[in-house]
């Protein structure tokens, strides 16, 4: 099921692929185009695969030049240099543009914008921070010295090849500098500033480019510019790398996995089992902290454990207190100098823990007022001397499905209750045969003998 699923998707996802390539190749027989590609959010293999994609098809179709216009914290080391290749090969002017204002080009990102022909950044945008301090304090000192220098050794090709400021970009890597665009601009970083798309098409105009060894003179003026985006499941599959949403995949996940164990229906494990492992796949492009994971898990166990064990709500308190320390310690320090540096969003970490902590308010109210019942209902006479709480022989009905357990209406009381066979569907009349704890054991009755 899973398989078909998954080649299903993968069959749409390429067939709009090859309808937005046809559709583009139409449309760019007749006029001369400069092709636009958003990149945004953590550098990994998939904005890797569609932005090698892009340069590709602009080659192909053979564009005036390819603007990526980027924002990243960083992201992971292939997929950086699978980016930085395609960038230092291309057979077309390639342009990246750090933009809008506020946004970075930071760890992966700096190797990004060097590598490009022409590279510009929106006023109110950074460059650098290349490193990180504490970057391989868990290596020995020879692994440590051999990751530093090959990084080095990367950024230094990619600036001499560019022609850019080669002394930079080193520090760019041992020292984490991170400088704003002006300073970039006058450190001969990157080439100039640009606000708006139009600007920097002209500022593109007229300049020459090396390719394939030839120099080239860049000519957008005219030309009409085109934004792809990445396609539905290639944006689905990117928005996994979101930290915050990774996050939040895991703890609702996690949080439904919790009640299919207290609350067997199948629904809340296979969701949450599915948000987990797409939670995962978003972990593998981010620097997951593996102590903040067992946090949030120790956090759903003490949920699930404060159904069962009456503690005052201690345990719900400690659960509380588990996964709002876990949240904040999800991510580490990146342990590449491509690697982002991240972390869950506090407005989100402290919606979350809010949220969480008033649902276990409301659980606790439930099994307090559940527990006070029984206990009224023992004083009555239901189960004096310790005996059952009803006696074997009453009848009911069941009000939610036992499959095998649920509740059932007797004695004018909603009791938990688990079937002494198969499945029973809510209506269906029922006796009491036995009762462990709180919990009736059930056998279905003919209707008929339910109304003897």
């Amino acid at each position: 099921m899973i398989r078909r699923v998954a080649r299903t998707i993968y069959a749409l996802s390429l067939a709009l692929g090859l309808l937005g390539i046809a559709a583009g190749s139409l449309q760019a027989a007749g006029e001369r185009q400069v092709i636009v590609l958003p990149a945004e959010g953590v550098v990994d293999n998939v904005l890797a695969g569609y932005l090698t994609e892009g340069i590709a098809r602009a080659e192909r179709e053979g564009a005036a030049a390819v603007i990526i216009r980027l924002n990243t914290p960083g992201g992971g080391l292939d997929a950086t240099q699978r980016i930085v290749s395609a960038l230092l090969e291309a057979d077309v002017p390639t342009i990246v543009w750090v933009a809008p204002a506020g946004s970075r080009a930071a760890s992966a990102g700096t190797f990004i914008t060097l590598a490009a022909h022409i590279a510009v950044m929106a006023p109110g945008t950074n460059i650098g921070a290349a490193s990180v301090v504490g970057f391989g304090e868990n290596l020995t000192g020879d692994i440590r010295r051999k990751a530093f220098n090959d990084a080095i050794a990367n950024i230094r090709a990619i600036a001499e090849e560019r022609g850019r400021n080669v002394e930079w970009a080193v520090s760019a890597v041992e020292q984490a500098v991170s400088s704003p665009a002006g300073e970039a601009v006058e450190m001969h970083v990157v080439d100039g500033i640009a606000a708006t798309l139009p600007d920097v098409v002209a500022f593109a105009n007229g300049r020459t480019v090396t390719i394939a060894g030839a120099d080239v003179a860049v000519a957008t003026a005219g030309a009409t510019v085109r934004e792809l985006p990445m396609n539905p499941f290639q944006g689905f599959l990117h928005l996994l790398a979101d930290p915050n949403i990774a996050a939040l995949l895991f703890s609702l996940g996690s949080l439904g996995l919790v009640y299919e164990l207290i609350n067997p229906n199948f629904v809340t494990g296979i969701l949450g089992a599915l948000a987990v492992i797409l939670a995962f796949i978003g972990f593998g492009s981010l620097p997951l902290n593996v102590g903040g994971l067992l946090l949030i898990g120790l956090a759903m166990l003490l949920f699930a454990l404060e159904i069962t064990v009456i503690s005052h709500g201690l345990l719900a308190v400690g659960g509380v207190v588990c996964f709002a320390l876990g949240a904040s310690a999800l991510y580490t320090e990146p342990g590449s100098p491509t690697g982002p540096d991240v972390s869950v969003a506090f407005p989100l970490i402290a919606a979350m823990t809010t949220t969480l902590a008033a649902f276990m308010a409301l659980v606790l109210l439930t099994v307090v007022r559940s527990r006070r019942r029984m206990a009224a209902l023992a004083l009555a006479g239901y189960g004096a001397g310790g005996s059952s709480s009803l006696a074997p022989g009453t009848t009911g009905q069941v009000r939610s499905p036992l499959a095998p357990v649920g509740s059932v209406y007797a004695a004018g009381e909603e009791w938990t209750a688990r079937s002494s066979g198969g499945p029973l569907e809510r209506g269906t009349p029922v006796r009491v045969v036995a009762q462990e704890g709180l919990t009736l054991i059930v056998e279905p009755v003919e209707p008929a003998a339910a109304g003897a």
